[in-house]
């Protein structure tokens, strides 16, 4: 089929390249002229893994294209994809639709006779499609149709989905869905189909869910370092509970990205809007435990270095606001360390990944080139982005560098015995201070 992909940012590039790797015909657009010229010499511009080898490849076979005109995709597509961003407002927690209405509104200019399907990927909030169906009538049919992608398993998820919502309000819409996802379905993913309201609310339900249960163990850590109880114990006791599961209840500075923040905002700001404010009240309080425990990171920095900041050399690991990605947006990691600057601290940051994004933002800080050298000459480390690499450094190598070999574990990932054992005084937030072992 022949697919025409509105936004070629994080989801748009990542869809556009899959959807050639299932065999359509697709053909990227973006209104920036270098971002398109990027990905015509098939450069990604940011970082996810498999996601440039895809876009190498089909553009060198000539299934996967990109260009700046609405006239070109109109006339192409078959079906449009809408991937634009939705941040969040300057004056208030909701969502800015400005991008996504002048998508469509710029495609319905173009437009002929031909039937065509416009498709809405965008995290929206409930009841936008409805909106937007109105504007394209006459012109082409709407449906919803929410992703779920991961930073760092992006292609996976696309590829190899967990799930399809399909949010139609016809029978050949949803025909004309699941033959552009056929590989998808015949592969074994489950397939929902549902109304415009329902497949918008599937994609801001899931990301409130998942804020409330990482704020729910961070809460848990406030408690913890309140009576002395750990954390990490806590978790595992009450992830085997299958009702509850493991999975997110790993204490520590909390979430950020382009995501969980700026959707759980924009639900609770729509859903006063609907009159329904007080069902998702408790969402301001995810929000708010979520940014107490970058606070609490910086107190607990203070307490190490003697009650006070000024002049201490940190170093930070990590400032993407997860592994396998690039994407600095509401980085916790680089919040906490813009923090500690404030206060008067010589911040160092390492990052496999995301360092020109970090430099380019906040040039007031100091950057290394590596791990080794950024805890150089430091009176404190601060382990914030749970890279792989971090986990497998040495300890005993590390604290050699140090002016003190004194960590914060903000992740809840190293080992912090095996940190103790070299000499680290190591302390993880929500658990009881590891103290250092004394060397032979």
């Amino acid at each position: 089929m022949r697919l025409t992909v509105f936004g070629t940012g994080y989801l748009g590039a990542t869809h556009a390249a899959c959807m050639a790797e299932l065999g359509h015909e697709v053909l990227g657009v973006d209104v920036d002229p270098d971002k398109i010229a990027a990905l015509r010499a098939g450069r990604v511009p940011f970082y996810e893994p498999g996601l440039e080898e895809l876009l190498v490849k089909h553009t060198a076979s000539g299934r996967l294209r990109f260009t700046t005109s609405y006239e070109e995709a109109a006339a192409f597509g078959q079906v449009h994809f809408v991937c634009v961003g939705t941040p969040q407002r300057a004056d208030s927690g909701a969502a800015d639709l400005r991008h996504v209405d002048a998508v469509v509104d710029g495609l319905r200019a173009h437009l002929g006779d031909a039937p065509a399907l416009v498709v809405g990927k965008s995290t929206v909030p409930v009841g936008t499609a409805g909106r937007l169906a109105e504007r394209l009538e006459g012109k082409a049919e709407l449906a919803w149709n929410p992703e779920f992608l991961r930073e760092g398993f992006a292609v996976q998820d696309t590829l190899r989905p967990d799930r399809l919502v399909l949010g139609v309000r016809s029978k050949p819409a949803e025909a004309l869905l699941r033959e552009v996802y056929a590989p998808v379905i015949d592969a074994g993913t489950p397939v929902v189909t549902a109304d415009f309201p329902t497949a918008e609310l599937v994609k801001t339900a899931a990301n409130a869910f998942l804020a409330t249960k990482i704020s729910f163990i961070n809460a848990m850590a406030e408690v913890c370092e309140a009576t002395g109880a750990d954390v990490s114990v806590l978790a595992r006791a009450i992830g085997h509970d299958e009702r509850i599961g493991s999975r997110f209840l790993r204490a520590g500075i909390g979430f950020g990205g382009g995501c969980l923040p700026k959707d759980i905002r924009a639900f609770a700001a729509r859903a006063e809007e609907l009159g329904t404010g007080r069902s998702l009240a408790f969402l301001r309080e995810v929000d708010a435990i979520n940014l107490r425990r970058r606070e609490r990171t910086v107190e607990l920095s203070r307490e190490l270095c003697d009650g006070s900041l000024e002049g201490k050399r940190v170093a930070v690991l990590g400032a993407a606001f997860k592994p396998d990605s690039d994407d600095i947006r509401d980085s916790p990691a680089l919040d906490i360390a813009c923090r500690i600057h404030l206060q008067g601290g010589e911040v160092t940051v390492f990052d496999p990944e995301a360092m020109d994004n970090a430099r380019k933002a906040y040039p007031a800080l100091d950057y290394a080139v590596s791990a080794p050298d950024a805890v150089r000459g430091a009176d404190l480390v601060l382990h914030l982005t749970e890279w792989p690499q971090f986990a497998a450094l040495d300890p005993a190598e590390l604290a050699a560098a140090t002016v003190r070999p004194r960590i914060i574990d903000g992740r809840g990932f190293l080992d912090g015995a095996r940190w103790a054992a070299a000499g680290w005084e190591f302390r993880a937030l929500g658990r009881p201070a590891q103290p250092r072992q004394e060397r032979p």
